[in-house]
């Protein structure tokens, strides 16, 4: 999420060339809000399987993603109510800055979905491995 948000501000709008902080601080302060992003889909996707909310048997990264869509969101209206955004450009910057935000979260989501299939697998080899 870190780096395709790199690449969108910084390459497809230029906006990290418009930024009133020193860029390393912004770097910094972008990447502990993406872990902390991360982390709560981390958890809220875990939470979700115990509580079988979701299944792992049917189009488990759909759903990761479709959680992740759904932080999108939430982050945008924070982002919003705070009023950090890089430029006021109008309903149409709001409308595609809330678009990016939804894919670049369901993007962290199906990363995240991955990252948990993978671990099942790797847990699942290893205790056949023991037997």
């Amino acid at each position: 999420m870190f780096g395709i948000s790199a690449l969108w501000h910084g390459l497809a709008l230029t906006d990290l060339s418009e930024l009133k902080i020193n860029l390393k601080t912004y770097l910094l302060l972008s990447g502990c809000a993406y872990l902390i992003i991360a982390l709560g889909l981390v958890l809220f996707v875990r939470l979700c399987i115990i509580r079988e909310w979701i299944s792992l048997k049917w189009g488990f990264p759909w759903k990761g993603m479709a959680i992740g869509a759904m932080a999108g969101i939430v982050v945008y209206l924070v982002i919003l109510l705070l009023g950090l955004s890089f430029a006021n450009h109008g309903f149409q910057h709001m409308v595609v800055d809330l678009l990016w935000q939804v894919v670049e979260q369901a993007v962290g989501g199906l990363m995240v979905s991955l990252g948990i299939i993978y671990d099942l697998h790797r847990s699942f080899m290893e205790t056949e491995q023991a037997q």
